[in-house]
């Protein structure tokens, strides 16, 4: 896969207040020691992480490029470089690991600089990314007459993610969508609808009901293959297919009709899940153009005809011929997306254009972006693919053509009866129905979105109900649980930040808190570096559980004084609003109680 432009070239800015100054102490013991053309304190910055473990510090600096400039193994440079930095009020001391310099910070020091900027929420409207390209992702590009299933969702939460991601960083960032309303799918579905369908049509759920003849009609087609019916099919199939390139005819009249009920399941989706999009493109949209921007290249040498179609070869960039028109003059996927990214740019004025598809189409988005540089598209380098592997179910891969599937509406009926049930059936008749359909909605989409983007993309997700919407574990629910508890607390103290006495805040877990809290901001950094949402996801369940740690450690409401009550208070609200708003960068709402 090729890699994103921003993993090597987003150019982030000295967000983290404590990295800035440590960077700044070290840069002046680097001049101190008069070291040869000293890094910039960017370049320090970068260099700074946590270690691995909790007593040998808070933050390390490795040595290792330094060392090699004045000689010295990097153990004994780390040794002299501790030696002379000039340490600030934020650090308690400084000293080498081996061939790291380690730092131990001031939690009184670090409260107090940290938690006011997070209680007024200033620390989470920092701009991470300076001179930001704008960008389009694209993502979800379900097919209409097909059924929607909870594979689709990984696409979904996925892309909502990065889109989210890439705004709070300050990244200009538009979404958009490439549904599939045309092709053999389509024909197949009207077809079964037109010749063997008994059904009445319903009232409702009119898209959900579609995706089952479309499985109907492919499974059927199937089973006639090898008969004296398949030539009649396939005849009938073109005869679609032909009405729906000419925009005419019986069938294009049923498919846009049918198309609506599709649309329309699509929408309560989308809405369910909170996500909206700032572009529908359509895939019946660029077909007719797609087709002339070809043939424009064709007229002047760069495409080939070939057996009665039109591609290119791309053999000697080992990519294979790809077909860009069939012998009946009739688009591909490939077709059709060399025009969309001409679209992408020309309409938005974008710089770079993020797909988020698939692996399985790794070859087809190779072939695409390649065609596009041999055009002289210039955009055609800043097109970028993001795959992820699928979903599947515990018993294999799904398949709509198959039909098995695990709709997506039926789950989520499922998942909120089963939230209902064993989660807020409690509060009956103290909370109203209102509340809590909304909130077991509010549960089973941070159980799904949470689910999805947990599992780094390059590995297969599969799909457990039950793990899923667990209390006790590394789930959506759990971390929704740790906040709406500390909110629950909060809301029943007299809490003042005025009255916190940062000074007392001397335990162990206090410190580990302090830090992880420190860390949210470098997190979603590398979630954008790296286009890798699970590691937000897993600083959200690491930061849920350091906090439980301390609760269970250190007493808030009865603390031995008012001055330290109100500091955990202020730990614990803290605490709080980061899970609420990393939540949110990831789609799932956090419920004020649950």
């Amino acid at each position: 896969m090729k890699q994103l432009k921003n993993v090597t070239n987003m150019n982030f800015s000295l967000h983290n207040p404590v990295k800035k100054i440590l960077s700044e102490m070290i840069l002046d013991a680097l001049v101190t020691i008069e070291l040869e053309n000293p890094p910039t304190q960017d370049e320090i910055n970068k260099l700074l992480s946590p270690p691995p473990k909790n007593d040998m510090g808070d933050m390390a600096f490795p040595c290792f490029m330094f060392a090699k400039k004045l000689k010295k193994n990097p153990a004994e440079f780390a040794s002299i470089l501790a030696e002379n930095i000039d340490t600030k009020s934020i650090v308690s001391k400084c000293k080498n690991f081996g061939p790291y310099v380690n730092f131990y910070l001031n939690a009184t020091e670090l409260a107090s600089m940290i938690l006011p900027d997070i209680l007024n929420e200033s620390y989470f409207e920092k701009k991470l990314v300076k001179d930001a390209p704008k960008t389009i992702i694209e993502f979800s590009q379900p097919n209409t007459h097909k059924e929607l299933h909870v594979g689709h969702m990984r696409n979904l939460c996925l892309g909502d993610a990065l889109v989210k991601l890439y705004q709070y960083s300050g990244v200009p960032t538009l979404s958009t969508t490439f549904p599939g309303d045309v092709g053999t799918h389509v024909a197949k579905c009207l077809w079964y609808l037109t010749h063997h369908n008994k059904e009445e049509i319903p009232t409702t759920n009119k898209g959900a009901w579609l995706g089952r003849l479309y499985t109907k009609g492919n499974n059927l087609l199937e089973d006639e293959k090898g008969t004296e019916k398949e030539e009649e099919n396939r005849a009938e199939l073109t005869k679609i297919l032909k009405e729906l390139h000419q925009g005419s005819g019986k069938y294009f009249d049923l498919w846009k009709e049918t198309r609506e009920w599709s649309i329309a399941l699509m929408e309560t989706v989308y809405d369910w899940a909170n996500v909206s999009f700032d572009k529908w493109y359509w895939e019946s949209d660029v077909d007719a153009d797609s087709v002339a921007l070809v043939k424009k290249y064709q007229d002047e040498g760069l495409f080939k005809l070939d057996q009665g179609a039109v591609g290119i070869d791309l053999t000697e960039e080992k990519l294979g011929f790809c077909l860009l028109l069939k012998s009946d003059g009739t688009g591909l996927y490939a077709t059709k997306d060399i025009e969309l990214a001409r679209r992408k740019f020309e309409d938005h004025k974008v710089e770079q254009s993020i797909y988020v598809v698939d692996n399985r189409q790794a070859l087809h988005f190779k072939q695409v972006f390649k065609v596009l540089e041999k055009m002289g598209f210039k955009n055609a380098k800043n097109c970028y693919h993001l795959q992820y592997d699928m979903v599947e179910l515990p018993s294999g891969a799904m398949s709509s053509r198959k039909g098995n599937i695990v709709a997506l509406q039926d789950l989520i009926d499922q998942m909120v009866e089963k939230i209902k049930k064993e989660y807020l059936e409690k509060y009956v008749g103290d909370w109203s129905e209102q509340e809590i359909d909304s909130t077991a909605n509010i549960i089973a989409a941070g159980a799904i979105k949470y689910g999805m983007t947990k599992i780094d993309s390059n590995k297969k997700i599969v799909f457990d109900m039950d793990e899923w919407l667990k209390l006790d574990g590394d789930s959506g629910p759990y971390i929704q649980y740790v906040h709406a508890r500390i909110n629950s607390m909060v809301s029943k103290s007299d809490f003042d930040i005025n009255k916190a006495d940062f000074s007392k805040l001397t335990h162990d877990n206090e410190l580990e808190v302090l830090n992880n809290l420190l860390g949210f901001n470098d997190t979603v950094e590398t979630c954008v570096s790296q286009n890798k949402t699970h590691l937000l996801c897993n600083y959200l369940y690491q930061l849920a559980k350091s906090y439980n740690s301390f609760y269970a450690e250190c007493p808030v409401l009865k603390a031995d004084d008012e001055g330290l009550k109100h500091a955990r208070l202020a730990l614990s609200n803290s605490v709080a609003t980061t899970l609420r708003v990393g939540l949110g960068l990831i789609g799932v709402t956090a419920p004020e109680r649950m």
